[in-house]
Parts: structure tokens; sequence; C-alpha cells
């Protein structure tokens, strides 16, 4: 997946083979995670104003917030995997 973006909804995209983990926000671990990496200055946040829906963990450290359910990222990143 040689710089492979995938879609994590509304305009935002990342690079699919930097992608470790993603998780849904509802979790007490989740939310200490996003408070984390925002103080760290680690946070992107691709929500565009929604409400946070998934969590995406990069290999890069940095944490991205979309606004597209959990389920429908995986599906996007399997999709993609499944096409190389």
């Amino acid at each position: 997946m040689a710089n492979t973006l995938l879609n994590i909804g509304y305009g935002s995209s990342v690079v699919a083979e930097e992608v470790i983990a993603i998780l849904a926000p509802n979790s007490a671990p989740m939310r200490r995670l996003r408070d984390e990496a925002k103080e760290e200055k680690r946070l992107i946040d691709a929500t565009h104003g929604r409400k946070t829906r998934s969590i995406i963990i990069m290999k890069n450290n940095h944490i991205v917030l979309s606004a597209t359910q959990t389920d429908t990222i995986a599906q996007r990143y399997v999709t993609l995997n499944e096409k190389e």
C-alpha cells in the first residue's frame, strides 16, 4: 500500500500504510488517549465540527479524529488491502 490514501470522511484522508489502529472513542482509555495527544500537540481533528465517531492511531504517534463510524473506515481499509 505505498502511499495509498484512506478516506476517513468529509474530504479527509490519511496514508493507509501509516494506520496502526481504528478505534471507537467511547471508552475512558480512548478519551484519555485523545486528551494526552491534545496536550502534546499530536492530535489531528478531521471531524470538521462533527461528533467524533472514530479515533485513528498513526505510526508517527499522531492521533486522528474522524466523524465517520469506526466500522465504515475499517471496511474501507480492508477494501484497500484486498485491491493489492
